[in-house]
C-alpha cells in the first residue's frame, strides 16, 4: 500500500524556512523529542502487539538519534535550544482521531504515516536547497529515514487491519491533512 498526499508543499514554505533556519533548527529539533516520545507511548499503550513494540523502539531510537544530531547542529552555531512550541499541524490532526481501541490504533497509524510523509516531502526541499554540504546530507538522510517511517506506520496498519477498513480511513484522513496543509500559517517550522 502507498499514498501521495494531496497538497504539496509550497514554496513560500521552503523560502520562510530558509529565510529563518536556525528558528526551523530549533522546531526541527522539538520534533525529533516528540517522534521519540510518540513512538515509546504507543510502547506503552499496545504491549500486547510485539511488532509495533520492536519497531517503536526502533524507532525512538533512531528520532532520538536525530534530535541528538540537530541539537548538534544547534549548538554549533551557539544559538540557544528552545522550549518545545505546540505543533498546530500535529493537534488538529490529533482532533480527527476516532475513538474506540481498535480505531484510535488505526488512526495512530495512519496519522503517523501521513507526519512522516509529509515530513519527508519537507526535508527533500530543504535538503535540494541548502548550499552547505553537511547540512544537505543530513537533510537528505532525514528525508530518507522519514520515507521508511511513513512506509513503516502504513506496514503495520496492513498487519492489524483489513484493507477495506485501511483505504476508506486513509482517503479521509489526507483530506483532513490537505485542509490543514492549506490553512496552517507560514512560519519557519517543520509544520
Amino acid at each position: 500500500m502507498d499514498f501521495s498526499l494531496k497538497v504539496p508543499t509550497s514554496q513560500a514554505w521552503l523560502d520562510t524556512v530558509l529565510a529563518d533556519f536556525d528558528t526551523f533548527l530549533a522546531d526541527h529539533a522539538s520534533c525529533e523529542k516528540k517522534a521519540s516520545g510518540m513512538a515509546m507511548s504507543m510502547i506503552s499503550h499496545y504491549p500486547d502487539r510485539p511488532e509495533l513494540i520492536t519497531n517503536m523502539l526502533n524507532l525512538a531510537i533512531e528520532e532520538l538519534s536525530h534530535f541528538r544530531d540537530v541539537m548538534r547542529l544547534i549548538l554549533e552555531r551557539d544559538l540557544q535550544p528552545s522550549a518545545d512550541q505546540k505543533d498546530e499541524y500535529v493537534n488538529r490532526l490529533h482532533q480527527a482521531m476516532d475513538q474506540g481501541k481498535e480505531a484510535y490504533l488505526l488512526d495512530r497509524l495512519l496519522i503517523a504515516s501521513i507526519v512522516e510523509a509529509r515530513g519527508a516531502e519537507r526535508f527533500g526541499m530543504i535538503a535540494g536547497e541548502v548550499e552547505e554540504p553537511r547540512l544537505k546530507k543530513f537533510y537528505q538522510a532525514i528525508t530518507d529515514s522519514e520515507a521508511r517511517h511513513y512506509q513503516m506506520f502504513l506496514d503495520l496498519a496492513e498487519l492489524y487491519f483489513p484493507a477495506e477498513r485501511i483505504t476508506p480511513r486513509l482517503e479521509q484522513l489526507l483530506e483532513i491533512e490537505a485542509d490543514i496543509i492549506r490553512t496552517l500559517p507560514m512560519k519557519p517550522a517543520l509544520h
